[in-house]
């Protein structure tokens, strides 16, 4: 089977003239009569348990449980919980970036629509960890957290000077191959290589140009997001600075 690459630029509403496919839920799943949802998946690699697309709902909460699979989420409109079974809870709303751990004793709560942007991974066949307490398994990305100075370019091989860069992992998975969090870069130019992990980009200022080997160039801005699947052939260009929100997953 061969390795789907490419980079993805995630569109709100679906691709043009596609739009979001209903879903099929199980009444089991909620705690709340059923929701309606919709979703487009844009990457998705079932051998690996990755899926990247577009999900929204209406009113709801869902059952109590593990939370199924880490997943990071972009927060394109609406609000909602995360509740723990001490009436304690995490909330989050629209431009807000999420962090969930896999097996979070959790429940998500929400009133009114709610649509986000997502990648979520879950190990096929993977036993779902035993977590007695929610505490840390839900963190919202802070945008003005402070970053540190980092002492390489990885994992870009720079044509010429070398661009200041700063990064803050926020968050990092129990089997820890997938990290969240935040990096900037000044001006760069990347060599023409294979991208070495998956990413999951939310840009929150700046702008960066991504070109394909073969001649395809995407160029994304602030209040964009995108993905990079791992093994893409590629190069990236920042004219002047980038700041942006990030998901990596490392899986053979």
């Amino acid at each position: 089977m061969a390795i789907q690459t490419g980079v993805f630029r995630l569109e709100a509403n679906g691709p043009s003239g596609a739009g979001l496919s209903p879903m099929e839920l199980d009444a089991a799943d909620f705690q709340s009569p059923l929701p309606k949802q919709h979703y487009h998946t844009y990457y998705s690699d079932e051998s690996k348990g990755i899926n990247v697309g577009v999900w929204d709902t209406t009113t709801m909460q869902e059952a109590f449980g593990p939370y199924p699979g880490d997943e990071f989420t972009w927060v394109l409109e609406g609000a909602f919980e995360m509740v723990d079974g001490k009436g304690g809870g995490v909330p989050a709303h629209a431009g807000q970036a999420v962090c969930f751990r896999n097996g979070a004793p959790v429940s998500w709560k929400q009133d009114g629509y709610l649509k986000k942007f997502f990648i979520t991974y879950l190990e096929p066949g993977a036993k779902t960890p035993t977590i007695e307490s929610a505490e840390g398994g839900i963190v919202v990305l802070d945008p003005d957290a402070k970053m540190d100075l980092m002492d390489t370019t990885d994992p870009f091989v720079i044509k010429g000077a070398a661009p200041k860069q700063h990064n803050l992992t926020s968050f990092t998975n129990d089997t820890g191959n997938m990290f969240m969090g935040q990096w900037d870069s000044g001006p760069m130019v990347s060599e023409m290589l294979p991208f070495p992990t998956h990413e999951f980009v939310q840009m929150l200022e700046g702008e960066v140009t991504i070109t394909q080997e073969g001649g395809a160039a995407q160029t994304f801005r602030a209040g964009d997001c995108f993905f990079v699947a791992k093994g893409t052939v590629c190069s990236w260009e920042i004219p002047d600075y980038v700041r942006k929100f990030y998901c990596i997953l490392d899986v053979e």
